[in-house]
């Protein structure tokens, strides 16, 4: 009885470790509401999406000094209450040169649609040019409320308005911020080529549905994903991280957004999409620390202290950035500390 009783518990220990392996490994955010700084102010949901009549439900818009409610087709795509129309046809000049014209009306409520709800709609309170808002008071959110790994980061302002400085005398005010948009794309950043065995994803593409299954390729991405994944790639379960042009068929066109990084719904947790990223270390039933908005594990506050491991924090940037990751070098033995 004692023999069974000591198996029984070591079964207990065994699964209470398993376990353990997803959201505590490594130090996050616990015990906060999910959506953290986006519950804006105490304005919830409706700070984003206005139950009724758009950005007139929230009682203004984001341009200064603009008039208010001009846009006429505000509310009615996904509901957003914010007014858009400072940013409708708005070109932006990214860090290295490229450039995104987001689309006019017209478009942006018919077939750029994508460039709407995900960057469009994320500048509409982050842009500190042409529509800065009220609700945005342009320091990180976790650090003003000391959420911060003290160990990684400063006490200075953490700034959340982009476009709010020189960009190094670009114009655009943006030069300084990682580009988004149809220039943004996966074959500039080479994460995917034309070259059937050394390409480090397989997109599939048909002209009516888009994109519809991305896939690692090379041995050596392959190798990558089963250390970390491709978190920010796979999206999430409405959609993949990557968008592309209607009617475009070439994978290589399929371009960066805001939501390829950032998950504006879940603040500090990374919780996998069902039925993707197929051989990725990312256990699909797991929780994992993220900060920022981050679509992926990204936890500063694990440290590096294992040199045996990768930071999820530089492997989040290898996912594009893959000519930098262990694996593009033949290491494959490396893993991620979460």
């Amino acid at each position: 009885m004692k023999k069974l009783f000591f198996v029984v518990f070591v079964v207990v220990i065994a699964a209470g470790m398993a376990a353990a392996q997803t959201y505590t490994q490594g130090s996050g955010l616990v015990g906060y509401d999910i959506l953290g700084a986006h519950q804006n102010g105490g304005r919830g949901c409706a700070g984003c999406h206005a139950p009724h009549s758009g950005a007139a439900g929230g009682g203004g818009n984001v341009a200064t000094n603009a008039v208010a409610f001009n846009d006429p087709l505000s509310g009615s795509n996904a509901l957003f209450g914010q007014d858009v129309t400072p940013l409708l046809g708005y070109s932006i000049t990214f860090g290295g040169g490229f450039v995104e014209a987001l689309p006019g009306e017209a478009a942006a409520y018919g077939t750029q649609e994508d460039e709407l709800r995900q960057i469009t709609m994320c500048l509409a309170c982050h842009d500190g040019v042409v529509a800065k808002g009220q609700m945005m008071n342009g320091d990180s959110w976790e650090r003003r409320m000391g959420l911060l790994p003290s160990t990684a980061y400063g006490t200075r302002p953490i700034p959340t308005l982009l476009g709010n400085d020189s960009g190094n005398g670009n114009t655009s005010g943006y030069g300084n911020d990682h580009p988004v948009g149809t220039q943004a794309t996966l074959g500039a950043a080479r994460v995917w080529t034309n070259n059937a065995t050394t390409s480090p994803l397989t997109i599939t593409v048909d002209a009516t549905n888009g994109i519809t299954n991305i896939q690692p390729n090379s041995a050596a991405y392959t190798s990558f994903v089963a250390n970390y994944g491709y978190p920010s790639v796979a999206g999430s379960p409405w959609g993949w991280g990557v968008s592309i042009p209607k009617g475009d068929t070439n994978p290589g066109d399929a371009f960066l957004t805001c939501t390829t990084c950032h998950n504006q719904h879940a603040m500090y947790v990374y919780v996998a999409p069902r039925g993707k990223q197929s051989g990725a270390a990312i256990v699909a039933s797991g929780a994992y620390p993220t900060y920022f908005f981050i679509n992926a594990p990204y936890n500063p506050g694990a440290g590096n202290g294992d040199p045996t491991k990768a930071a999820s924090t530089t492997q989040f940037c290898r996912q594009c950035h893959f000519g930098e990751a262990n694996e593009a070098f033949g290491i494959t033995t490396v893993k991620t500390q979460f």
